[in-house]
């Protein structure tokens, strides 16, 4: 028992445990419509394309959450512009705008004459160095995300499965897509401190990926990714300590462990219902 305990003894691992809980909230509420809006490619854009903000103010000595927001208002901005572009396909822009951000930000990485910023933990996260306010800033972001996923739940289920009837609803879809584009954008900028850019994925898609067989209905998928991203917290973080591997990547793989483990569980559960013999009718008695 203690093996599983220790680790959560040491303050700044409680801490960790903590954030975590807190992303894999708000990756829920944002990665269920990636997942069901197939935006994955997407999701990935927008992380690497907050590498210009973040690589600024760590040049400049700022705050590296206000430089993610601020490139995450620049794609966002970005991907809703050139969505409205008749001749050019959505998947064009957003890779236009990926590999553009991306350049932008090695470009000003560049410039580092000793190259002292230090960006591995935007890569690839330092969830054991987040902080009491760290937690603040998490805990509003999760109550943001979540008035914005409860005041555009409807407008949000008619854009993912009938577009058109959302417009006939007066739902605003174009309005209700840049939202959901800033939700989004929330989830990223909270996470990336988390599991870095290059891992956000792993909470943001795999557990609601994961949720998909088990869950009967949307608010039932976030309600499960909730709790399988806070359970590959859980456990990649007990496992980065007792292993001496990486916090934020042993988080994601956890993460994209379970995804893979729920769907074979699904698929033979249903291959094991396919091949049963009919139930036997039961009569009832009055």
């Amino acid at each position: 028992m203690e093996w599983l305990t220790a680790p959560f003894e040491v303050t700044f691992v409680q801490r960790a445990l903590w954030g975590g809980v807190l992303v894999s909230a708000i990756c829920a509420l944002a990665g269920t419509w990636v997942v069901l809006r197939g935006m994955a490619f997407l999701g990935d854009a927008m992380s690497h394309g907050l590498l210009p903000g973040v690589a600024l103010a760590a040049l400049f000595g700022g705050n590296l959450m206000v430089g993610a927001v601020v490139s995450a208002a620049v794609m966002t901005a970005g991907v809703t512009a050139l969505g409205r572009t008749p001749r050019l396909s959505q998947d064009t822009g957003i890779g236009l705008l990926f590999v553009g951000m991306l350049s932008l930000g090695v470009i000003i990485v560049s410039r580092s004459q000793s190259f002292a910023v230090d960006l591995t933990g935007f890569l690839f996260g330092d969830v054991l160095a987040v902080r009491q306010q760290d937690l603040l800033v998490l805990a509003t972001a999760l109550l943001a995300a979540l008035v914005v996923s409860i005041l555009g739940h409807r407008a949000f289920l008619a854009l993912t499965f009938d577009a058109r009837k959302a417009q006939t609803l007066g739902l605003r879809p174009r309005l209700a897509h840049a939202v959901l584009l800033g939700l989004l954008g929330l989830a990223i900028v909270a996470s990336f401190h988390i599991v870095g850019t290059l891992l956000v994925l792993g909470l943001l898609i795999a557990p609601p990926a994961a949720a998909l067989p088990w869950a009967r209905s949307v608010r039932g998928v976030m309600a499960l990714a909730a709790v399988l991203g806070a359970t590959a917290t859980f456990g990649g973080l007990l496992l980065s300590w007792h292993l001496s591997t990486a916090a934020g990547a042993t988080v994601a793989a956890l993460a994209v462990s379970l995804f893979f483990l729920s769907h074979a569980v699904s698929g033979l559960l249903q291959r094991r219902a396919r091949h049963a013999p009919a139930a036997a009718p039961v009569l009832e008695v009055n």
